[in-house]
């Protein structure tokens, strides 16, 4: 297929949507908001690949100050698959990035092709389901977004995050249909969670705390509201003390990424991330 004939540009908001979409008919079961909290991210990271008027691929790139970028919201049309769209579309988000380090949770079973443009795996994340039950819990030192200092969560995140993000940090933390908790202990931030509801149920991302006992405690509190509704999390699993959470509640591992990286794994706090915020954006 000669270059020429796919005309790739950046999505506009009302085109993210679209994306959003098509994430909901592959099954990834997207958030109710983020269509315009993965756009408010990076408006000029947004592509999508037009032929003859219509879309074919659609994916994001989204640059994370000057030396860090994440791909993801992958996606062909079904009836255009195997026709070089997605590569030509890859290729245009990877110049976009430039000379960052470029992150992406990328399915299993295509691995090989990732690495075949450049991309290292390093280690696996995988989604687990669980459904809200009616837990014991602890609320001591818990507190809600209102009574916190924006800047401590945004220092917090910047060691469970290979970039500093503040503004996409600052949105998904207050987005509508969410319920936001962190543990203070003698005034520091010892960890935080944030649950969204999605199409189907909810997700849990982030969640990163200093302990296994922290992430519990906020695990148990944050679904507390919902019991009997199906929860999400997605869970790296170089963090055995996460995938010890996971076996404890009987989570079901229902779908795995491998996290990829165009150059080196960034150096973060592996032990405190017991979930990641979310596949699309890291």
């Amino acid at each position: 297929m000669p270059e020429s004939e796919l005309i790739i540009s950046e999505m506009s908001q009302e085109d993210a949507a679209l994306a959003i979409e098509w994430a909901r008919r592959e099954g990834w079961n997207p958030g109710l908001h983020d269509a315009a909290l993965f756009y408010s991210a990076d408006p000029s990271g947004f592509f999508k690949g037009v032929l003859n008027g219509e879309i074919m691929a659609v994916g994001s790139a989204v640059t994370y100050g000057a030396n860090f970028a994440f791909c993801g919201l992958y996606i062909v049309a079904p009836e255009h698959r195997g026709q070089g769209y997605g590569l030509e579309l890859t290729r245009a988000r990877l110049a976009y990035c430039g000379d960052r380090n470029v992150g992406i949770d990328g399915v299993l079973e295509n691995v090989g092709i990732y690495q075949n443009i450049g991309y290292i795996p390093y280690y696996e994340n995988h989604r687990y389901q669980f459904e809200a039950a009616p837990l014991l819990y602890d609320e001591s030192n818990l507190v809600t977004l209102d009574n916190l200092d924006f800047e401590d969560i945004d220092r917090y995140d910047q060691q469970c995050f290979p970039a500093i993000r503040s503004d996409f940090l600052y949105n998904w933390i207050h987005q509508p249909d969410s319920r936001f908790l962190a543990c203070v202990d003698d005034g520091e931030l010892r960890g935080f969670v944030l649950r969204r509801r999605c199409v189907d149920g909810h997700k849990i991302g982030p969640l990163f705390a200093d302990t296994a006992e922290i992430a519990d405690q906020l695990l148990r509190v944050v679904q507390s509201d919902i019991c009997g509704e199906t929860v999400l999390i997605d869970i790296p699993e170089i963090n055995s003390f996460a995938l010890d959470i996971a076996k404890h509640y009987n989570m079901q591992k229902v779908f795995g990424t491998a996290r990829m990286y165009q150059k080196e794994q960034p150096v973060l706090a592996d032990e405190k991330i017991f979930g990641i915020t979310t596949f699309e954006l890291g």
